[in-house]
């Protein structure tokens, strides 16, 4: 696909859209974007996406360099549609992202186009939900989460290779450095080298962070 008719696949959506090269740079912004947004196309060309969109989601800050979305769109792995808690010109809203893979003429790395869909109203009264359910029962607020959300995390696009699930299951049940170590035959320099990996993919800055974004987006 020619890069001008990414451009007018962009143009044509009546939903809020832009395309993201693989740079992670956007470099189509349809009018939709700009009114939803608040945000001109020519304020936005050229610049990285996160630092546009500032996403969240129901674990804390979600856009980074590390972004999983277009990692697994650069390997051509098919993306589902996720919620993600954006700035717009209102504010910080929730929205649903849905991702198209579009290949370039004479790039390598696919165009990834987002397009988005405001769901505000629906996400904040699962949270309202989701609040009545642990105050009023017995139940958990992370089963309650999983019960009452659909899993629409984007961090379940994360992709971890097999030994860092091994740990990071592991991790999630309470296991320390030490455990993993003798549990997997590997020393723990080896333990903690693989689980500054899964911090960062998941843009978490704590153990505890990650293994709630992988519990939440259902990866382990």
């Amino acid at each position: 696909m020619k890069k001008r008719e990414i451009g007018k696949l962009v143009e044509s959506t009546a939903d809020p859209a832009f395309a993201v090269n693989g740079l992670h740079n956007i470099e189509f912004w349809n009018r939709s974007a700009e009114t939803f947004f608040g945000i001109e196309a020519n304020d936005v060309i050229g610049k990285c996406c996160g630092s546009i969109m500032e996403g969240d989601d129901e674990c804390g800050a979600f856009c980074s360099p590390q972004c999983s979305i277009l990692k697994a769109s650069s390997e051509h792995k098919p993306v589902q549609n996720f919620d993600l808690q954006m700035n717009t010109k209102k504010g910080k809203q929730w929205c649903n992202v849905s991702i198209l893979i579009a290949d370039e003429d004479n790039s390598v790395v696919p165009f990834t186009i987002h397009v988005v869909r405001p769901i505000d109203v629906r996400k904040r009264l699962e949270s309202l939900l989701r609040d009545f359910v642990v105050n009023e029962t017995a139940v958990e607020p992370d089963h309650a989460m999983s019960i009452i959300s659909s899993t629409r995390s984007p961090s379940r696009e994360t992709i971890l290779t097999e030994r860092e699930l091994e740990i990071l299951r592991l991790l999630a049940k309470g296991k320390t450095t030490s455990d993993v170590a003798d549990a997997l035959c590997i020393s723990r320099t080896t333990v903690n080298n693989h689980t500054q990996h899964i911090l960062k993919k998941f843009n978490a800055h704590s153990r505890l962070e990650a293994i709630r974004r992988a519990e939440h987006s259902g990866l382990i």
